[in-house]
């Protein structure tokens, strides 16, 4: 009896131990989920507003006028650009956005990944490990972007990504990320990155703009910086999603160490009681003895 009193001792302190260490990162997680939401709070509105006014004037213009940007090819190679994170214990959000990524090029993609021609660029350690171990083509350039996460870092990506698919490395790139909503919510998104899809509007009159400077000199400006702003905004998409996952899932092991320690609690007073009984029942067994 005394060896499972121990037991559940032994049992009790490592789960206390344990629940002290998720408590910790529940608190580390949500103080940097509030950075990381202000950040793409405010980063949102602004890169959705790009991407609009982008796709308008794309559907504005005809023939080539992007620098090959805008350019729809027959897709026979492909990138798929995918945010996950560099540590683990966050839920199932990484797992999620590699099933996306896997389930992307199956439903997509099957024929173009037989050949060859399907590219993963993961952004993240997590998608990289996983990449490499199931046999999947991967460039491993800029796999540690979150080890320093700011705009030049993921700018070198998008410079590769816009350079590739000109000079026709690639014909169609994709991006797999997690778009913020809460903290307990994350949408796992596959976008269209390049070429440049077009507003999908009937109304030409939204389409009728002004130009200064020239079309040409104007679009030629604005595309390289909107499509950098685009990849920032799912990095920083991705970033706070992963934050919230593990503030979420820390929350939810504590919740589960205390329901754990709770029930060992009885189960070492119930051990305990009976332990007394039974030195009691042998004592009086023995006076019993010694009376008669």
């Amino acid at each position: 009896m005394s060896g499972q009193l121990k037991e559940v001792r032994l049992r009790i302190k490592s789960v206390g131990t344990t629940q002290q260490i998720t408590k910790a990162m529940k608190m580390v997680s949500a103080a940097k989920l509030r950075r990381a939401q202000d950040a793409i709070t405010q980063m949102r509105p602004y890169a959705e507003k790009l991407q609009e006014m982008l796709s308008n004037i794309i559907a504005s213009v005809d023939g080539n006028i992007g620098g090959g940007l805008n350019v729809e090819r027959p897709v026979e190679k492909v990138l798929i650009i995918l945010v996950t994170s560099d540590r683990g214990l966050c839920g199932a959000f990484n797992t999620n956005l590699i099933k996306l990524a896997k389930s992307t090029i199956r439903e997509k993609y099957q024929s173009q990944y037989e050949k060859g021609n399907v590219t993963i660029l993961p952004l993240g350690k997590k998608g990289l490990e996983n990449m490499v171990r199931t046999g999947y083509p991967v460039n491993e350039d800029f796999w540690n972007i979150f080890s320093n996460l700011n705009f030049d870092s993921v700018k070198a990506v998008a410079e590769y990504v816009r350079t590739a698919f000109v000079n026709k490395q690639f014909d169609r790139v994709d991006l797999i990320y997690s778009r913020f909503k809460n903290a307990a919510t994350q949408e796992f998104v596959c976008e269209q990155h390049l070429p440049i899809a077009k507003a999908k509007t009937n109304s030409k009159s939204n389409l009728d703009f002004i130009f200064e400077p020239s079309k040409e000199v104007l679009i030629s400006e604005l595309m390289p910086k909107i499509l950098n702003t685009q990849i920032f905004k799912g990095v920083l998409d991705s970033n706070a999603s992963e934050h919230g996952a593990r503030m979420t899932a820390m929350d939810k092991a504590t919740e589960n160490a205390e329901e754990m320690l709770r029930s060992l609690r009885i189960s070492y007073n119930r051990a305990r009681q009976a332990a007394i009984t039974t030195e009691l029942t042998e004592i009086v067994s023995g006076a019993a003895a010694l009376e008669g």
